[in-house]
């Protein structure tokens, strides 16, 4: 019988801790402990396991083993980023060493615990891991809507938007692109007004995220 609960189960932003152990006595352990501070659990014997699971947009982490039978979970961690699913992992181990934690934590894990480890040590990972990930959200949230707004400039704005924030004075952007300066100057006030900038540095930093989002994809 799966332990884990059926698919979509919630509709709620209630934040999710997915524990990937194979030894089941560990992990019903580690689901109690985490219970016990109000958080929701889903328990998975294995890799494959998980991957069968459909994850609810809610915030989350996964309390993953480094050893599991057939697996490794420094492998799974690659994988997952691989496959661009963003799960923070708090790595456990009863066998761990610096090489695998410096390898663990080089690829984004929040923390690396060792057997026997204290159960305040495994609670603040795990709150430190989702506050991690409700930050990445918040982010990509941001830079969405950053997105849609930008699409709704004409293409001049965008361009003026591009100058502007690359440092060129109005008088510079006009010589650029062939426009009056006082031309420029109204696209720039209109791509401000549209992304709703509070000031040119807004402006700028709002750039900074579309362009590194473009690089992203």
């Amino acid at each position: 019988m799966n332990e884990h609960h059926p698919i979509n189960r919630t509709t709620h932003n209630e934040p999710i801790v997915f524990i990937v152990d194979d030894d089941a006595p560990l992990r019903e352990s580690l689901g109690s402990l985490l219970r016990s501070i109000g958080l929701r659990i889903e328990l998975f014997g294995s890799v494959a396991e998980f991957m069968k699971y459909q994850r609810p947009d809610t915030p989350s982490c996964m309390v993953l083993d480094v050893r599991l039978q057939g697996s490794s979970g420094l492998d799974f961690q690659n994988a997952l980023a691989a496959a661009g699913i963003n799960v923070p992992i708090v790595f456990i181990t009863g066998h761990g060493d610096i090489a695998m934690t410096v390898r663990a934590m080089k690829a984004g894990a929040v923390d690396f615990l060792t057997k026997p480890f204290r159960e305040q040590d495994l609670i603040d990972a795990v709150c430190a891991a989702h506050t991690r990930d409700k930050q990445r959200r918040e982010s990509e949230r941001y830079a969405d809507d950053l997105r849609v707004r930008h699409g709704m400039l004409t293409a001049r704005e965008q361009t003026v938007m591009a100058l502007a924030a690359s440092g060129l004075m109005n008088k510079q952007i006009a010589g650029e692109i062939g426009l009056s300066e006082i031309t420029v100057k109204i696209h720039r006030g209109q791509a401000m007004r549209k992304m709703e900038a509070r000031s040119f540095a807004d402006l700028v930093r709002m750039a900074e995220v579309i362009s590194a989002q473009a690089s992203r994809k």
